[in-house]
């Protein structure tokens, strides 16, 4: 995922455009692809981090499941 350009929201299918950013918990859509996790430090804590990517417009996203800080979650990583 190296070659990823930040999209406007106009690019964001309807599906990803309706995604509740940055709170734990929100549910993503079914056109999402996992594409990998990994671990992440966060202060004395560790948390996952999942990499999706929509089959329909593109949208390439992280999702922080962050147990510590609910204002955590759906995040726009960039386009394909």
């Amino acid at each position: 995922m190296t070659n990823t350009t930040h999209p406007a929201e106009d690019h964001l299918c309807d599906s990803c455009a309706g995604i509740q950013r940055n709170w734990r918990k929100a549910p993503g859509h079914a056109e999402l692809m996992q594409h990998g996790n990994r671990k992440e430090d966060r202060g004395s804590n560790s948390v996952t981090v999942t990499r999706y990517v929509c089959e329909r417009c593109g949208t390439v996203w992280d999702y922080e499941n962050n147990k510590q800080d609910q204002r955590k979650g759906w995040s726009v990583i960039g386009r394909i």
